[in-house]
């Protein structure tokens, strides 16, 4: 049993402590009369959106307001992925942009924080390469953020401009109680764990992100219960692999046991999860999804590839024909289950012959979407090593085969959904879309409104704006392999 890495409260509220000063540092810098203004900006999966959120509620503590507008900022923070090579030339871009606004702005501060910046070469290049960025966070000194911005701010006060590298080599922490200031009103994420002991031979999470981490059951619980109070219909439980919740804790519950007290909460709300691996995903947790009202029946079970051989290299510890197996007991037990998942085009080292066996599980299994990736090396990882004869013109020409393949199947799951009436979530007004809703117009009063089914398919319909943030009967008129269309029903109001 690994002994957990909390934050101690001292340190938490030394941290508190340097919040304070970094709102009397920053009120000298720029005055009395406005806040500064922050622009943090998330790459990558919704575990970077939690962590952009707890940047966020730190900088509101700091007396900080919010812009989407680089020309406006006064702080920019960029929190980085590293899944893909693209998504760091991507990063390194924006930054390069970013350091160009100092020379017409020269009290603006640049920092990077995230998975990219966890990584050793990635850092070293920031620090050669971009001058302009005064401090780096690695994904374990999230929590030391004011302390580390509260240094630069002194240094830059004082004339001797001073950068902050915090990109230390961790298993991993939890910091319990930082504040949050969340994105949106109507769904909300909730991290239950972080960090990974899968080593998948192509994925660098674990190299940046830790092991893996359980919080405690009522750290959740309170946390979800604060979420039904301020009126979010939506919660998703985030980690690299929710299915190992509660392994690392003593006296704790599983994860199963998990979904159970979270649905338990009083309220009107939806449970989603993300992301299962299909070596954890037992026929408890699926039994318990069935039975429990308030979880979403709709599972993201990534696959990566159809083909076994494929599937030991990149070391996922599961076979085909188990994952199938999990996908029939599911369809057996769940009640319209929905399942979405990822594919890597082009692991080193695979045939055409290997990749049409992931053809033909995308054909089988018949997903409602797939996110779907041609192999991207990550430095420090084995596949980065092994291999990879296969180039990537035809690599594409794979991706673009399955690309097609998948556009069938999901046009013919979301056109099961026409004449049905489901319940959608309104998450905000949406717009008109090519063969959605075409030659149509809302009536008077209304608008056009997007939301999510149960299964997380979009739906675009017209209603009144009072609609958004609750939940809405529509009844299905149109499909597309990417989107479905509606109406309200009668009486489609929830209470």
């Amino acid at each position: 049993m690994k002994k957990q890495v909390m934050v101690p409260a001292e340190e938490l509220e030394r941290q508190k402590e340097y919040m304070t000063l970094c709102r009397q540092e920053l009120t000298a810098r720029f005055g009395e009369a406005r806040s500064p203004l922050a622009l943090v900006r998330s790459f990558g999966c919704q575990q970077n959106v939690s962590d952009g959120e707890k940047l966020r509620g730190m900088l509101a503590e700091m007396g900080c307001g919010f812009t989407e507008e680089l020309g406006e900022a006064d702080i920019v923070l960029y929190n980085t992925c590293a899944v893909r090579e693209n998504a760091e030339q991507k990063v390194f871009g924006i930054v390069g942009q970013a350091t160009h606004r100092k020379a017409v702005k020269e009290n603006l501060l640049i920092g990077l924080c995230g998975c990219m910046t966890q990584q050793a070469h990635v850092a070293g290049k920031v620090k050669q390469s971009y001058p302009g960025v005064d401090f780096v966070l690695g994904t374990h000194a999230l929590h030391r953020f004011p302390e580390i911005l509260h240094g630069v701010l002194k240094s830059s006060g004082e004339g001797r401009r001073k950068r902050a590298f915090a990109v230390e080599e961790s298993d991993g922490v939890i910091a319990e109680g930082l504040p949050v200031r969340r994105e949106g009103g109507v769904r909300a994420n909730l991290p239950i764990m972080y960090g990974c002991n899968n080593f998948c031979t192509y994925c660098v999470v674990p190299l940046v992100r830790g092991r893996e981490r359980s919080r405690r059951s009522a750290d959740i619980l309170r946390e979800a219960r604060e979420l039904i109070a301020l009126g979010y219909k939506e919660i998703t439980l985030l980690g690299q692999n929710v299915n190992s919740y509660g392994k690392d804790l003593e006296d704790d519950l599983s994860f199963p046991e998990l979904l159970e007290a979270v649905n338990a909460l009083p309220g009107d709300f939806w449970i989603r999860f993300m992301t299962s691996h299909p070596r954890d995903c037992t026929k408890e947790l699926i039994d318990t999804i069935a039975h429990c009202d308030k979880v979403c029946s709709h599972i993201h079970l990534p696959v990566q590839c159809g083909s076994d051989r494929v599937l030991t290299a990149m070391n996922r510890h599961y076979t085909r024909a188990q994952y199938l197996d999990i996908i029939d007991y599911a369809r057996k037990t769940i009640p319209d289950v929905n399942f979405t998942s990822d594919i890597i085009v082009g692991f080193p080292g695979e045939t055409y012959e290997e990749f049409l066996e992931t053809v033909s599980l995308v054909e089988e299994v018949g997903y409602s979407s797939l996110f779907t990736f041609i192999y991207s090396p990550r430095e420090g990882t084995r596949a980065a090593r092994m291999e990879d004869p296969v180039p990537y013109e035809e690599k594409n020409r794979w991706f673009q085969q399955l690309l097609e393949v998948q556009r069938d199947r999901g046009m013919t799951y979301y056109e099961t959904c026409v004449g049905r009436t489901l319940r959608v979530l309104v998450e905000g007004e949406g717009r008109l879309k090519h063969g959605i809703l075409s030659g149509s117009e809302p009536a008077d009063g209304q608008c056009v409104l997007m939301g999510r089914t149960a299964h997380n398919m979009v739906v675009d319909f017209f209603g009144p704006r009072s609609l958004i943030g609750g939940f809405a009967d529509v009844t299905i008129t149109e499909a597309a392999n990417w989107a479905l269309a509606g109406r309200l029903a009668d009486g489609a109001l929830a209470d």
